[in-house]
């Protein structure tokens, strides 16, 4: 089991280190407090932190300061901003400098669980791209990104359908992939990474050929898809938003498929799938991949010999 995201919250003020622990060890983060920039880096020496929250304006070793030291030294921690002044100025270096996002002060709990989780995905998805995909595109997918970038570089309202082109081209939309269509449109790459954690049909990972998704809304729900996306989970062994090591599934949770009449669904590519139980699910995604049933029969031989 992968250990929760270790955070390192960075401020003058303990109050809003408090606050901010407060909220964050709630939800499972290991969150540690640092009262200025100079306490910052030697916690950051000696540990490794996921990601960093910064105030801008401290005494000594100001917010800008440490970005860039942690740029330098640790560049694969994300870095969040939490301050009470965010000129315009300022935050566009910061952004220049590669920060994730920024919480303003005061925040709610609710405004930083979000950044926050947005964050952790950002970082998960940087650090796999980092292991999986050092080198390059291939030239004509690299060539293909630059045409549509250019294409779209001067219309108003063009992130949306550049995401969507390059999401075709290259299958999902790893970290470097947003970076490159942040510096081809001239969008703050916070900007790009806000609109591809808010639309569901946007991913950071990588899809299977096949990508199942399980209606989760409340007609979908209450007539039993909670054991149908178990069983799925548990014959995969993957969860939702994750890919088989073989990338033949992924699974993907959706509120709405539109079928209600249907419930519980699934979809899988562009097929729908209505009144679904935990042997027909099984029975459909076979269809796409026969191993899929050999491995439920024998999960199913594993649990009546122990009893289950």
């Amino acid at each position: 089991m992968a250990a929760e995201p270790k955070i390192l919250i960075v401020d003058d003020e303990l109050v809003v280190i408090k606050s901010a622990e407060r909220v964050l060890k709630s939800e499972g983060y290991v969150v540690e407090g640092a009262l200025g920039g100079r306490e910052a880096i030697l916690k950051i020496e000696q540990d490794s932190y996921d990601l960093v929250f910064t105030d801008l304006k401290m005494p000594e070793v100001d917010g800008i300061t440490l970005i860039r030291w942690i740029k330098k030294s640790r560049p694969s921690t994300g870095i969040v901003i939490i301050t009470g002044y965010p000129s315009q100025d300022t935050i566009k270096e910061a952004l220049e400098l590669g920060i994730i996002d920024y919480v303003p002060k005061p925040f709610t709990p609710a405004v930083l669980l979000d950044v926050t989780e947005r964050a952790v995905e950002w970082t998960k998805g940087k650090k796999v791209e980092e292991e999986k995909m050092t080198e390059k595109f291939p030239p004509a997918m690299e060539a293909e990104l630059e045409r549509v970038i250019s294409e779209y570089r001067k219309k108003p309202g063009s992130l949306i359908p550049v995401l969507q082109r390059a999401q075709e081209i290259v299958g999902y939309l790893p970290p470097m992939v947003q970076k490159k269509i942040s510096k081809g449109l001239n969008i703050p790459i916070a900007e790009v990474h806000s609109v591809v954690s808010f639309y569901s049909f946007f991913t950071m990972n990588p899809r299977g050929d096949h990508n199942i998704r399980v209606c989760l809304g409340t007609a979908c729900y209450v007539r039993g898809i909670e054991g149908v996306l178990g069983k799925i989970k548990e014959t995969l062994k993957i969860d939702i938003g994750e890919t088989t090591e073989n990338r033949k599934f992924s699974i993907e949770g959706v509120r709405c498929l539109g079928a209600c009449g249907l419930a519980p669904v699934m979809v899988i590519d562009e097929e729908t799938y209505g009144a679904m139980t935990p042997r027909k699910a099984m029975e459909i995604i076979s269809h796409y991949d026969p191993s899929v049933m050999s491995a439920a029969a024998a999960g199913a031989e594993m649990m009546d010999e122990k009893g289950e």
